[in-house]
């Protein structure tokens, strides 16, 4: 769930999310794969199944991925190989990542950018991104395409744009150079005969509007919330396809949502009030505050209500531009007395209303696709909703849904740790056991890392 058509991404890149829960340490039955042929298992989905994770994919992330820690725990019950897209050796690094180094002064986080032995050509999309080094292996079993939503996968959904495999850097190091301007991602996964597989795409029809703070992009054309009826045709095909008409065991999950993420909880209103106010350098600093624009361009104080994006961070208190408001970034005393936050930094209360009314229709659209196509839905919203406020704590490790210190969120803010990733496996495993009468063995989440401190 990464957001694309962007040449940076500051302090994270995107399309993760909210875990924790209680998952309790019990002795399990004897391993069996029940039901289920886990002999060649597939997985399709966009980057949380790609192990995205701090920023960017690379090889280490990818082998923490939660497919692959699900084929892991499969090959204990008859799993066959599983192959990952892995970037060739000196480009280990893939597309970069975030490394923590450290505090600054007043608190917030160190962060630089990985950019050594990453797999990038020198030359450039159509789309303005950075063009990543082909794939060259055997055919994946891991299927993902970080960035992708249900929309962009089906080429009759896209509007004439131009195939995906031009715009995409991922799906494009995926596709022969002959195919990827012709290739969408449902001929893609066509390919693919699986025995079982899993299947997690839909996050980027809501988030990718999400983190750009309810905006959409001009230059990305799947930068809105997509529409039911699009969303409908293309994850039916999709579900059909890679289940063979549902002749295929496997397992979909829903969308999770937004709102708990720290992308959208770390930088708080009321926290960004008490810096203003306490800022000697800010005339009648203890009458000022945060002021933003809304999605209908309205100028107000913020509320404590409003989600601030987590690169909002980065621009809040930056000088002023603008010799009409003098004021730095943020900062007013009343709105027309203001220099106001743009409005792709927060989600105001009607975009996030509208955000999680669509994504409650399209959880409607994947839960009727998955009855008609007789695969269970592990259901990742109320997972998700039900352990956010309480976290979960293994041998006495708490990990909780806090911005780097939470152990299951990477610097990106959205994407999980390996921890984070080892979790949402076990939610996979609880459903695939519980639906097929197998014993599939869950994995112990302190066995992986949160984020790395230096």
């Amino acid at each position: 769930m990464i957001t694309l058509f962007k040449k940076t991404m500051p302090g994270l890149a995107l399309l993760g999310l909210v875990l924790g829960g209680c998952q309790p340490e019990l002795d399990a039955p004897k391993a069996d794969k029940g039901s289920a042929d886990f002999s060649k298992y597939v997985s399709v989905g966009n980057s949380l199944t790609a192990g995205y994770s701090n920023g960017g994919v690379s090889n280490a992330s990818q082998a923490q991925s939660y497919p692959a820690i699900l084929a892991q725990q499969f090959k204990k019950v008859g799993g066959g190989e599983f192959v990952q897209p892995v970037f060739a050796a000196g480009q280990e690094n893939g597309s970069g990542f975030l490394r923590f180094t450290g505090f600054n002064a007043n608190g917030s986080p160190k962060l630089e950018t990985v950019t050594d032995k990453t797999a990038y050509t020198g030359a450039t999309l159509p789309s303005g991104q950075a063009q990543l080094a082909a794939y060259t292996g055997p055919q994946p079993n891991n299927l993902a395409v970080p960035g992708i939503s249900v929309i962009s996968s089906v080429s009759a959904l896209t509007g004439g744009l131009a195939p995906y495999g031009v715009i995409n850097p991922y799906f494009n190091r995926l596709l022969p150079a002959a195919e990827a301007p012709t290739k969408d991602y449902l001929t893609y996964i066509g390919q693919a005969s699986p025995t079982f597989f899993t299947m997690w795409l839909g996050n980027n029809d809501v988030l990718t509007y999400a983190t750009n703070g309810g905006v959409a992009s001009a230059s990305n054309p799947f930068s809105g919330l997509s529409d039911t009826t699009r969303f409908g045709i293309g994850y039916r095909a999709l579900l059909a396809t890679i289940s063979k008409n549902g002749t295929v065991k496997g397992a979909v999950a829903n969308i999770p949502g937004v709102s708990a993420l720290p992308y959208f909880t770390t930088v708080r209103v009321n926290a960004i009030n008490a810096s203003i106010k306490a800022n000697p350098n800010i005339p009648n600093a203890s009458t000022a505050s945060l002021f933003i624009t809304t999605g209908k361009g309205e100028v107000r104080a913020a509320l404590p209500t409003d989600l601030l994006v987590l690169t909002s961070s980065a621009v809040i208190g930056t000088p002023s531009t603008n010799p009409a408001n003098p004021f730095p970034v943020g900062v007013g005393y009343t709105a027309t007395q203001s220099n106001p936050l743009p409005s792709q930094y927060v989600l105001d209360a009607d975009e996030l209303s509208a955000i999680t009314s669509r994504t409650a229709q399209l959880n409607s659209i994947i839960a009727k696709s998955a009855r008609q196509y007789k695969q269970p839905v592990v259901d990742m919203n109320s997972f998700f909703s039900t352990i956010v406020n309480n976290g979960f704590a293994i041998n006495a490790v708490n990990n909780t849904t806090a911005y780097i210190s939470g152990n299951l969120f990477s610097l990106d803010g959205v994407h999980p740790t390996s921890r984070g990733y080892a979790v949402v496996a076990n939610e996979f495993i609880r459903v695939i056991n519980q639906t097929y009468g197998a014993s599939v063995p869950m994995v112990n989440p302190n066995d992986y890392s949160g984020v790395t401190f230096p």
